[in-house]
C-alpha cells in the first residue's frame, strides 16, 4: 500500500509520517508541483531493492535462484549438519 500526501502535509506531520515508514513498512508518495513527487522508503526497504536489483541483473544466479526456492517449496531438500572447522 502507498500512502500520498502533499509536501505541507508531510512536513507538518513528519515524525508521523516518518513512523509509519520505518516502522509500519509504509510507502509515502509526497506530492509536489509540477508533478516532482518524491517517494519515501524505509532504508530496510531501499536496501531490499538494490539487493533485488544486484540479484535480478544475473540471469543465471536468478534462475538458479528460483530453482533452489522451487525445490524448498516442493520439499525437495536435505538437512546436513554443520562441521566446526578449526584454523590451527
Amino acid at each position: 500500500m502507498m500512502i500520498a500526501v502533499n509536501y505541507t502535509q508531510f512536513r507538518e506531520n513528519m515524525k508521523t509520517n516518518l513512523d509509519l515508514v520505518t516502522d509500519d513498512y509504509e510507502t509515502i508518495i509526497v506530492t509536489r508541483k509540477d508533478n516532482r513527487n518524491v517517494v519515501v522508503i524505509s532504508e530496510a526497504a531501499y536496501n531490499n531493492l538494490l539487493e533485488n536489483i544486484y540479484i535480478m541483473k544475473d540471469k543465471g544466479y536468478y534462475d538458479r535462484l528460483m530453482e533452489s526456492k522451487r525445490q524448498l517449496e516442493s520439499g525437495r531438500v536435505t538437512k546436513h549438519d554443520l562441521v566446526e572447522v578449526s584454523n590451527d
